[in-house]
């Protein structure tokens, strides 16, 4: 039996938009919206989901806007314009490099390390709302088949130093059924 026009471009339109890359990114996008509206709810109105790209890669010591721009993959000017944007708000600061006095260090301030914690609890939540809505083990299973992908793709997403969890970390990288 030979399929319709209509039929064919029926699948078509289905494998294009349900895919692994279509299913990434929306899952991503409504954890990142999440993420958002709780950051904003915790007082936090004023940061942007652009923001992200100076936030996620800082970590908690400081770093230079080369190795900034770079972990974030964006030009340094991007980053650049992003700093001064956070520094202006009050979550960075710039520094003087001790070893490169040419060089700039950026560091997370008070205001920025309140940040990160709330926004760590707030990350909590979304995944509690996940695992309510999808399963913990699921949920776990599908971080933990991801991280491999990652790892054996060798994308390289963390800077070395962040490749392993610490001993101590604030907060439990995974989650127990």
């Amino acid at each position: 039996m030979t399929s319709s026009a209509a039929e064919n471009n029926r699948a078509i339109a289905y494998r294009l938009s349900n895919n692994l890359s279509r299913l990434l990114r929306e899952f991503s996008r409504d954890f990142e919206r999440r993420i958002w509206h709780g950051i904003a709810a915790r007082g936090y109105s004023d940061i942007r989901p652009s923001h992200s790209a100076v936030l996620a890669n800082l970590g908690m010591g400081a770093v230079r806007v080369t190795e900034l721009a770079e972990r974030a993959q964006v030009t340094q000017q991007a980053m650049g314009k992003m700093l001064k944007e956070l520094e202006r708000m009050g979550y960075v600061a710039r520094d003087i490099d001790d070893g490169d006095k040419r060089a700039k260090e950026i560091r997370l301030t008070e205001r920025g390390v309140a940040l990160a914690a709330d926004s760590l609890e707030v990350v909590d939540q979304v995944r509690g709302y996940y695992e309510f809505m999808i399963g913990a083990g699921q949920l776990n299973e599908l971080e933990a088949s991801l991280r491999d992908a990652v790892r054996k793709l060798q994308l390289d997403y963390l800077p070395e130093s962040w490749a392993e969890p610490a001993a101590e970390a604030p907060w439990p990288m995974t989650r127990s059924s």
